[in-house]
């Protein structure tokens, strides 16, 4: 059964922006989300920053919490399989408030376009 829907949209001129990428990255990525964006060249980095973020966003309007205690952008990493598929990864006390509310699986898409970066999440009980 569908626990909650999220969606967010990015404009991509909004990250461009932001005075300091890196001070970015290090407020809203986990540690494994970190390693792959210290890999990244410019450009490329920005297109990952607002997908994470977007994604995140989404993550937490399925929930219907917004970010707030136990739930924050780092507690929320979003990793790629061998394939490139999206995987959504908690960190332990946000599995456990998550698994709390009966969430068994959650889904994620990812996708940008130019100047937009597009994420949808769902839930599942």
């Amino acid at each position: 059964m569908i626990y909650g829907v999220g969606t967010d949209l990015v404009d991509l001129d909004r990250i461009k922006k932001v005075k300091s990428l890196s001070a970015f990255a290090n407020k809203i990525l986990g540690d494994l989300e970190l390693e792959h964006y210290a890999e990244l060249r410019d450009g490329a980095n920005q297109y990952y920053l607002g997908k994470q973020f977007a994604g995140k966003e989404a993550y937490v309007k399925a929930l219907g919490t917004g970010f707030k205690d136990p739930i924050f952008p780092k507690d929320i990493q979003i990793l790629r399989d061998s394939l490139g598929k999206p995987e959504v990864f908690l960190s332990a006390g946000t599995k456990s408030y998550v698994e709390g509310l009966g969430i068994t699986k959650s889904h994620v898409s990812l996708a940008d376009e130019n100047n937009h970066l597009v994420a949808f999440v769902v839930l599942e009980t």
